[in-house]
Order: C-alpha cells, then sequence, then structure tokens
C-alpha cells in the first residue's frame, strides 16, 4: 500500500504542479495512535512544489487522492500532515487474501542471489560451548533466517578454531594427567572431557606462576617462562612442524570436539552450511603474509617477526608472524577470508563476533585493502554485547562458565515443572510432554536472549525468561496454542471462517490488523539493521493486542456469522504471523499448551 501511495502522490504532484519527485523521496509513515488514520503523507517537501501552505497542500492532495483509491475511506489534515484511513473493505480483503497464506511476511523468491555469508558459532576445541556461544548462535542463525525473508541468498558458515596455544595446553595436560581417558570411559560428551584438561592446565600453571613469583621472579616473568606454558608453546612448535605423534593426539582430541559440539547444535536448533577449520586457513594466511613481505607491502623486525604498519591511518603496527614463525588470529582471519571471498564470492561477509573485537576486525579490513583486495568492503563485523548471569561474568579458563548443555537441560526442566504446575499436560502423552517441554524451555531460552539488541551487554535471568506473562517466549507461545484452541472449538461447533462484509470493524480488531500489516515492514528493518530484536519485540506486541481483543471481544459468540468467520480469520491470520515471526528466531510454537 506504501507503494502504492507513494506512486499515486507522485503523480498528482506531477498533475497539479508540473514537477515530478522520485517516489522514495515522498515520506509515508504509519499514523500516530493519538490521531485517526492509518498511513500519513508528510507533505512540508511537497509544498515547495505546490507553492502553497503545507496544510493548503495536504487537502489538496487528500481530495484527489480519496478520489483516485478506492483503498482510501477518508482523510484528515494535522498542520502538514496528511493523514490518510483506509475502507473496510481494503482490511477484509487483506484478510481474505493472507489468511491461509502460510508463508506472510516472508519473501518467497531470491532478489539477491549473490549470497551473504555469515559466520558464526566459532567455537575453540579445547571447551565445549557456553553461554556466550549460545548467545553467538542464536544471533548469527536468526540473521540469516531474517535475511532469507528478505530476499536475500544466504550461506551459514563456521569457523572452527582448531589449532594454536590453547588447545595444546588441554593437549599437554591430557598428556601429563589423563591416563588414557576417553570420553566413553568418562562418561562424558568429548567437548566436556577437553575442557576438564584446559581446566587442569590452568590450574597447575596458575600454582607455577605463584612458586616462581615467591621465589623472586616477577609476576610478568613468571607468567612468560612457567614450564607448562612453555611445554604448550614447544607443542604447538611440533604441531606446525607436523610431528606425527603431536598431530595424531591433535586429530584425536579435535575429533572428540566436534561429536561434542555436534549434539550441543543439534539441541540448541543452528546449522550451519560449511564448516571452515583454522588448521586449513592458516596455511593460506600465512602465505599471503609472506607473499606481502616479498613485495615490501609487509615489513619483518629483526627478531624475524612480521608485521603490517596501520601508522599512516592512526593505528599501530600490527603482528602477522611471530618471530618463530607460527601464525597468529589476524593470520587466520586474512586466510578465511579470502578463501571463503573465493568459495562465495558474496554480497557481503557477515561475522558474528562480540564487540571486544572491533578492533581486530577494522584492522582485518584494512589489511585486505593493504594487500590489493578489492573487496575488502565487503567485510562487515557484527559485534553483539557480552551475555552474563545475575552473579556475575564467566571464565572459561577457571571452569566456572555456564555451559550451554547444561543450561539448556535447565530450562527444559524448569519449563517442564512451570506446565506441571500450571495443569498444561492435560491429555498428552508422555512423547508429547516431553516435546512441549522442549519446545517451551527453548523457546524461553531463545526468546530471552534474542529479544535484546545484539549490541548491547545482556544478564540472563532464567527464572525470568520461563514466566508465562511479560516479554517472554512462553507468554508469546501460549498465545499462538490459545488461538489453535480457539481455531479446534470453532470446528467442533461447525462455525466458519468465511465471510463477506461485515457492517465495522472493532478498535480492537483495527489495531490487530494494522500489526498484521506491518509484519512485512518490521522483518525488512529487521534485515537491514541484522536484528533479531525488532522481530521479536513485534512478535510480543502483537500477542499483547491479541490478548487485549481476545479479552474485550468475542469469536465464537458474535452477533452473525459474518463477524465470526471474520474474526476466526484475523485470529489464524495472527496464529501465522506469530509461527512465522517466532520461526526467524529459531523458535518452535505449540498447537496446544
Amino acid at each position: 500500500m506504501e507503494q502504492r501511495l507513494a506512486q499515486a502522490t507522485a503523480e498528482l504532484i506531477k498533475e497539479l504542479y508540473d514537477e515530478e519527485p522520485a517516489t522514495d523521496k515522498i515520506i509515508i509513515q504509519k499514523t500516530r495512535n493519538e490521531f485517526k488514520g492509518d498511513f500519513t503523507i508528510v507533505t512540508f517537501p511537497i509544498a515547495r512544489f505546490s507553492k502553497k501552505s503545507p496544510e493548503q497542500t495536504a487537502n489538496e492532495l487528500g481530495e484527489k487522492l480519496a478520489e483516485r483509491l478506492e483503498a482510501i475511506a477518508g482523510f484528515n489534515v494535522i498542520k502538514g500532515f496528511l493523514n490518510l484511513e483506509l475502507s473496510n473493505d481494503f482490511w477484509l480483503d487483506f484478510v481474505k487474501n493472507e489468511r491461509n497464506n502460510a508463508d506472510f511476511g516472508l519473501a518467497k523468491d531470491l532478489e539477491v542471489e549473490v549470497p551473504v555469508v555469515i559466520e558464526y558459532s566459532s567455537p575453540n576445541t579445547n571447551k565445549p560451548l557456553h553461554l556466550g556461544h549460545v548467545r553467538n548462535n542464536l544471533i548469527g542463525y536468526s540473521i540469516a533466517n531474517i535475511l532469507e525473508a528478505d530476499g536475500y541468498n544466504t550461506a551459514k558458515v563456521n569457523l572452527v578454531n582448531d589449532r594454536g596455544i590453547h588447545i595444546c595446553k588441554s593437549m599437554l595436560a591430557w598428556q601429563k594427567w589423563g591416563e588414557g581417558e576417553t570420553p566413553e570411559q568418562a562418561g562424558m560428551k568429548g567437548d566436556h572431557l577437553i575442557g576438564k584438561y584446559y581446566v587442569m592446565f590452568d590450574m597447575a600453571y596458575k600454582q607455577q606462576v605463584n612458586e616462581m613469583t615467591q621465589q623472586g621472579k616477577s609476576e610478568e616473568e613468571a607468567k612468560k617462562n612457567a614450564p607448562l606454558l612453555l611445554e604448550a608453546q614447544e607443542l604447538l612448535k611440533k604441531w606446525e612442524a607436523g610431528d606425527n605423534e603431536t598431530v595424531a593426539l591433535w586429530r584425536k582430541m579435535n575429533d572428540w570436539a566436534y561429536k561434542g559440539f555436534d549434539k550441543t547444535y543439534k539441541r540448541l536448533g543452528v546449522d550451519f552450511d560449511k564448516i571452515y577449520y583454522e588448521s586449513d586457513t592458516y596455511l593460506l594466511g600465512r602465505n599471503i603474509v609472506r607473499e606481502g613481505l616479498e613485495k615490501g607491502i609487509l615489513f619483518k623486525k629483526e627478531d624475524g617477526s612480521v608485521w603490517a604498519d596501520f601508522s599512516e591511518e592512526g593505528l599501530d603496527e600490527k603482528l602477522l608472524l611471530r618471530s618463530d614463525g607460527t601464525s597468529v588470529y589476524m593470520t587466520q582471519d586474512l586466510g578465511t577470508a579470502v578463501l571463503r571471498y573465493s568459495d562465495y564470492n558474496p554480497h557481503e561477509m557477515i561475522y558474528v563476533v562480540g564487540n571486544e573485537q572491533i578492533y581486530h576486525f577494522d584492522v582485518l579490513s584494512r589489511l585486505l585493502k593493504k594487500l590489493g583486495y578489492q573487496w575488502y568492503g565487503k567485510v562487515k563485523h557484527l559485534s553483539y554485547g557480552m551475555v552474563e548471569l545475575p552473579e556475575g561474568k564467566m571464565k572459561s579458563r577457571e571452569g566456572t562458565v555456564v555451559d550451554a548443555d547444561d543450561l539448556m537441560e535447565e530450562m527444559i526442566t524448569r519449563a517442564k515443572e512451570t506446565t506441571q504446575e500450571l495443569g498444561k499436560i492435560e491429555g498428552l502423552t508422555a512423547e508429547q510432554a516431553e516435546k512441549l517441554y522442549h519446545t517451551i524451555g527453548m523457546g524461553a531460552l531463545k526468546y530471552f536472549i534474542l529479544k535484546v539488541d545484539p549490541q548491547k551487554n545482556m544478564t540472563f535471568n532464567p527464572e525470568e525468561s520461563i514466566d508465562l506473562n511479560g516479554n517472554t517466549g512462553p507468554f508469546i507461545q501460549y498465545a499462538h496454542a490459545r488461538i489453535k484452541s480457539v481455531m479446534r472449538k470453532a470446528k467442533e461447533k461447525g462455525a466458519s471462517d468465511e465471510f463477506t462484509t461485515i457492517p465495522s470493524i472493532h478498535p480492537r480488531e483495527k489495531v490487530i490488523l494494522k500489526r498484521l500489516y506491518d509484519f512485512r515492514i518490521v522483518v525488512k528493518q529487521a534485515s537491514k539493521n541484522y536484528s533479531p530484536a525488532l522481530i521479536a519485540n513485534y512478535a510480543y506486541e502483537l500477542v499483547r493486542e491479541f490478548n487485549q481483543f481476545y479479552q474485550e471481544v468475542s469469536i465464537l459468540s458474535a452477533e452473525t456469522p459474518e463477524q465470526v468467520g471474520f474474526r476466526l480469520s484475523l485470529s489464524e491470520l495472527t496464529a501465522g504471523v506469530i509461527r512465522n515471526a517466532m520461526g526467524l528466531l529459531g523458535i518452535e510454537v505449540p498447537e496446544r499448551m
């Protein structure tokens, strides 16, 4: 409708004032709640064409638009704002046309075929996924869904950080104290077992540092020269040199981690189109750095380390290869970016990575430019804020992180307890009840995280997230189940959702109609801003309005069969939009609850 209004307004400006403004320069807004109307045209910019006051211009355009477009039932002018009210027939046709459209609000055809590559998750193979990874995965997966709903082709990718000093620490600890322990023997997921040895290394390392400082060493010297750290560094050199025994152990322990990650991803409900491994991409990055050194773009210091100089751009020098020839994260990200561009020739490459890496990705883009890659501007860092628990921050080395698997299990348990307390499982089989607990628990977790603007820090409160009242996933899920219950009762009573016309639209119905109509607009806004929070809070506002309607207006006991049919259709369309909106967040909605 906005496009029709813009086009008609542009035509009238040409006819009335002999000017041809571009339709995208005509400002059309939703009418503010305190005024009567559905869409508002701002006439201040148009007054320069009419040579009349904004009020006169608005009245003149309003009269002509009402004559030209049947959908306009009336208009009013407030200063330079032309408020247009759409007819009942427009809204009735909207409901008729969309009530059975399972894809309402979602693009059916690709508008941008060149893929947008979205990297998320990026785990380290020395520890299991934790709460921070949960936020990362949920944001990345949801953004991919939203971009696809807006007509973009997407490629979801993961970069596994499977090499470096961190994995060597876990490997060394397992060599020293593992006694051949396997995940099967320990009764643990493989990623959990490796995480256990990472924590053991850190505890032993800190003890060594403490002993060395007591012997008179400075803390900095002790941290750099603790025997365990030196052994881990030596293990890294052996790995990069291709030592058979070291590589074999690395493969075995990484395989444990991969299998553990896969179970977590499946339960979390996220997936990937392609997985990259740092152990592969760092080699390409290292070769690119060496070529840059040969061309004089990069420089080498006396100790043999290789650097990029960004001082002319107001930044400092950036290390790319250490003096012993080993790689750093920037080397790996350089190789990954080049390989990924070669694989996809993408429209854009989005990195979903925490906001502590803003500088890193700024440098990556600058480094690509310095090395002559003309597509450097396609690198986009989508930073997100830290996620904490009410009791504070998490530290993986100290074993105080909130494990993703434990968190999901806790949420499902909380959902089970809440559902049973409220008596919501009557008539369900044991299998159906377990599925419902999972749906509610995971919905609570995902929604609570995704409703927050990605760039903001947040505190995850498990107890608050499961509440059936307020801005939570279960609150929205329950509204969908309620509508489905109404539809089942309507079928039992033989009520039809067919209608031709109704004398008037109830104010509560009108509010819902406007919300539903906005869904396509919200999807586009969420896509443009890479913000699942816009979808989440839209779903909440829609449900809140529907609940008000449900409390004040009878559906199955409406005065006429036509009204019953309209309200059933309106309810069905609302359920469909709830389902589609929550689906973009990776959240299922139950039929019964």
